[in-house]
């Protein structure tokens, strides 16, 4: 699983469609040829606020999730090393100048992973995209 699959899935995105899948197997459709198409279901909506906000109330350190990719991804229980961090960055396709500046590539990788949870059907507040 990617890395970004890990965050999206402590987050608990993709449950409910999980869920939903076995519930509609495709091997009926044979049978009723005329039943009217399953209406497409709405992206659940995930409040990543709320969730990160009890993990760091929950959570020992002092973690500021709202800045930090490291924080973040601390909270979440996921790698947060350097390494790990150059990894998501690839694979979400951070340009190649950012790569070589940690504070830049965290920066940018911060920015870029909220936005991407928001792409997802996460609640992620304005001010934290921009």
């Amino acid at each position: 699983m990617s890395l970004f699959g890990k965050i999206l899935e402590k987050l608990g995105f993709g449950k409910p469609a999980a869920a939903a899948q076995p519930a509609a197997p495709a091997a009926e459709a044979p049978a009723a040829p005329a039943a009217a198409p399953a209406a497409p279901q709405p992206i659940a909506v995930v409040d990543v606020v709320a969730q990160l906000e009890q993990k760091a109330a929950a959570n020992p350190q002092k973690l500021n999730w709202r800045t930090s990719i490291v924080d973040l991804l601390k909270l979440l229980d996921i790698d947060s090393s350097l390494a790990a961090r150059k990894e998501l960055a690839g694979e979400l396709g951070c340009p190649a100048n950012l790569m070589g500046d940690s504070a830049q590539m965290n920066m940018w990788l911060h920015k870029t992973v909220l936005a991407r949870i928001a792409a997802n059907g996460g609640n992620v507040p304005a001010e934290l995209l921009g």
